[in-house]
């Protein structure tokens, strides 16, 4: 039951907001690859549109590996692009407010957020792999 409704949850979000944040992040990833030093960027973009394009059920978890090169890297991503793809989410999350089926998915729009402004440090996956870490069974 639980993931027909992820995949309920996802189609609605790929119509809605999905496609067009999608396009935003391919377009910041192009954009950052045409520099060979600013490839980093360009992958972690491409990261983050493979997550907001089918969102439901996977998360964003903290690596733990992030040092001193991801703060840098999350300082100039944020300056750079992090700071308007946030404001894409804002504008979609108060597009998909006024209905009631679009308040859960503008609540989702809005947890990507954190992501979006600082993508270096962070890994996506399942949301039962990322329960699994976070609260390991006792053995």
């Amino acid at each position: 039951m639980r993931s027909i409704l992820t995949l309920i949850l996802n189609i609605i979000w790929l119509l809605t907001a999905g496609w067009s944040l999608f396009l935003g992040y391919l377009i910041a990833g192009a954009l950052a690859c045409l520099l060979i030093v600013t490839i980093p960027f360009g992958l972690a973009s491409f990261r983050i549109a493979g997550f907001v394009i089918w969102p439901f059920g996977r998360e964003v978890v903290d690596t733990g590996r992030g040092g001193a090169a991801s703060a840098i890297g999350n300082v100039i991503w944020f300056v750079i692009a992090g700071w308007w793809l946030a404001l894409a989410h804002v504008a979609t999350a108060l597009a998909q407010a006024v209905t009631i089926i679009g308040i859960p998915m503008a609540w989702a729009n809005l947890k990507l957020i954190p992501v979006t402004c600082f993508p270096f440090g962070k890994q996506v996956m399942d949301s039962s792999d990322a329960r699994a870490r976070m609260f390991p069974t006792a053995r």
